[in-house]
């Protein structure tokens, strides 16, 4: 049993790393001198479902070694056994209506930040995008499903953050433009490809026997890659290695030449507290409060204003770029 224990151990690192390796590889192959350029681009952009293939035979190659696989139902049907429709007038003790404000209210808040941090990183400057942004209209629709997924006992529907840079990276077009600004990003802005994609996920309804033989760490490997994809371009994660980087060799990025390096590293110290405070709460039985704490970083985030000049924490926020007068040699 232990020896069994050991290579289903084994297994399943070789299958997650090996996802993220083939999807990772096949990411990079756009700017690989080799092959025509639709089969790079198709490589590229295809790279994570083909991982999961291959990643899926080489795990059904080894089928003496147990590992677990996706659990999903047999067929569509609530999880429990019930009727469609969650019939909110059915609950007979009055006293649960009023005593449901109090996680719905921190479920407010944790949807309205969910959606709104999500569409404020979507919409940054660095990914130039054109068309209007609709706040308004995008948390409207969320409310809608909200309500209209309680009543069929259905996930709630939120822009999620990962997948959601990662589908903006998907439809971003980079080209070199000068040795200071070494890409330009450009995205195909189109309702096509969230159309194809949630069509696709109806699709797949259709296949959940053979859904079922796919590895839970394949799955696994593709969440680390969409995870370290969506760190790419992140001026948060880039701030984070200038710790442990040489001074000479920082990157030309227009903050990094026009704000200090002592005020660069305070700001990053600050938002490394920060996220370890949320951390702490969303792992500790406290953690009906985390929508609470993010609800607080926005006085934390305006008390950074008696410290921090409005323009340096422009250009920290990502809100605007610095003008040619602005730019300096850090110290």
């Amino acid at each position: 049993d232990q020896e069994a224990h050991y290579d289903t151990a084994l297994l399943s690192l070789i299958l997650a790393l090996g996802t993220y390796e083939i999807a990772t590889r096949l990411a990079d192959f756009r700017s690989s001198p080799y092959l025509r350029g639709a089969m790079r681009e198709f490589l590229a952009d295809f790279g994570p479902a083909i991982a999961i293939v291959l990643m899926t035979w080489v795990a059904l190659i080894a089928h003496p070694v147990d590992i677990d696989t996706l659990r999903v139902p047999a067929t569509v049907a609530p999880s429990q056994a019930r009727s469609w429709f969650v019939n909110p007038f059915l609950v007979q003790q009055k006293w649960v209506w009023l005593a449901s404000i109090i996680p719905a209210f921190f479920i407010s808040i944790l949807l309205y930040l969910d959606q709104n941090i999500t569409a404020r990183l979507v919409n940054s400057p660095d990914n130039n995008l054109k068309k209007g942004s609709g706040y308004h209209l995008d948390l409207t629709v969320v409310a809608f499903l909200v309500g209209f997924c309680s009543l069929f006992g259905l996930p709630w529907m939120v822009a999620a953050t990962v997948r959601s840079l990662s589908h903006v990276n998907a439809l971003s077009v980079s080209n070199t433009e000068t040795k200071e600004s070494k890409t330009s990003k450009r995205v195909i802005e189109t309702r096509l490809s969230s159309l194809l994609v949630h069509l696709l996920i109806g699709v797949s309804l259709l296949f959940l026997s053979s859904l079922q033989r796919v590895p839970m760490s394949v799955l696994f490997g593709l969440f680390l890659y969409m995870g370290v994809t969506s760190m790419k371009g992140n001026q948060f994660f880039e701030r984070l290695r200038l710790w442990v980087m040489d001074r000479e060799r920082y990157p030309t990025h227009s903050y990094i030449r026009a704000i200090p390096n002592k005020t660069i590293h305070f700001f990053t110290m600050v938002q490394v507290a920060c996220l370890g405070v949320l951390w702490y709460i969303k792992s500790s039985p406290a953690g009906i409060l985390f929508p609470v704490f993010i609800g607080l970083l926005v006085p934390v985030r305006l008390a950074l204003n008696r410290y921090f000049s409005p323009e340096h924490l422009a250009l920290l926020d990502g809100e605007k770029q610095p003008e040619e007068d602005e730019f300096r040699v850090t110290d």
